[in-house]
């Protein structure tokens, strides 16, 4: 029971919200296009989405174990791991399992949409394997691609993968949504590694956190924060995005405001604690809204 626990633990459940909220992008994309996609095929586009973001957090958690990372870092509620093989490192075992049968069951519904769509979806499915297997061993020893991995595997990847699956195009509006994704998930990813910097040189790693600083890392934060909105003001101006989708700028002045008390925050664990927990909801927040503002 408890390495069952523990499995379940190292998914990062309360984390697994973002998957269906990138996958929500490419469904009102494909609603917005006027092509509905077909009941089954949504429900699987979702299921594949959540377990491919399961099996990340899976393997992450495994070699974080076996690197000795668990045993050095020091966690928050959103950096750090969660805690589960430290504590129960019999589960080990089970966790690689776990990660290798999700990833199984996300090649499975890739398969079937392979089969259904054809070229782009052998293009964007095999992008995603690759990202779910190298991120935590390969991708986070090298700054700049580890800066944007994150955010292309939740942006391009999942929102353009799910708008492929359900037979819509790649049209600008797809391309400006999947970037506004890609900037706002990877800024996620940067300032979650701010409190995991030190722990992570430690074992070699080489994010822009550890290469840049901290201080120079929460300025990045907010450069991505802009890109994100500017995406979207760009995508409003030029057409590609339907105008109440401005309605995702209702979160802007809780970023600046985020951005502002960064650098003053990145060695005071608990006002820095806020700001993650501050900064999650700001990102789920604007692809809420920016799923309402496209469906309207």
């Amino acid at each position: 029971m408890s390495e069952s626990i523990a499995v379940v633990r190292a998914s990062r459940p309360n984390f697994l919200v973002l998957a269906p909220l990138c996958v929500g992008l490419g469904v009102a994309v494909a609603w917005q296009q006027g092509s509905p996609p077909a009941l089954l095929d949504t429900l699987l586009v979702f299921v594949g989405a959540i377990l491919a973001h399961a099996a990340v957090n899976l393997f992450n958690e495994y070699e974080d174990f076996v690197s000795g990372l668990d045993m050095i870092t020091t966690r928050t509620p959103f950096s750090g791991g969660s805690g589960a093989l430290p504590e129960t490192p019999d589960a080990a075992k089970y966790v690689l399992s776990a990660a290798i049968g999700t990833l199984a069951l996300v090649i499975l519904i890739g398969l079937y949409f392979l089969w259904q769509r054809g070229l782009p979806m052998l293009v964007l499915g095999a992008a995603g394997v690759m990202l779910v297997l190298t991120y935590t061993r390969w991708i986070t020893r090298s700054p700049l691609f580890c800066l944007f991995a994150p955010g292309i595997g939740f942006g391009p990847v999942m929102i353009l993968g799910t708008l492929v699956a359900l037979g819509g195009r790649l049209d600008a509006t797809a391309i400006t949504v999947s970037i506004v994704g890609l900037f706002l998930v990877s800024e996620l990813l940067l300032i979650n590694q701010i409190p995991d910097a030190e722990a992570d040189r430690k074992i070699g790693r080489r994010h822009l956190v550890i290469t840049l600083g901290t201080l120079a890392a929460a300025r990045l934060v907010s450069v991505l924060f802009l890109s994100g909105y500017i995406a979207v003001v760009a995508g409003i101006l030029a057409g590609w995005l339907p105008f109440p989708s401005i309605l995702s700028l209702a979160t802007a002045p809780f970023a600046l405001w985020l951005s502002w008390r960064l650098p003053g925050a990145v060695n005071q664990p608990d006002s820095l604690n806020v700001l993650l927990g501050t900064n999650v909801a700001i990102l789920l927040a604007t692809l809420a809204l920016l799923i309402v503002g496209l469906s309207l």
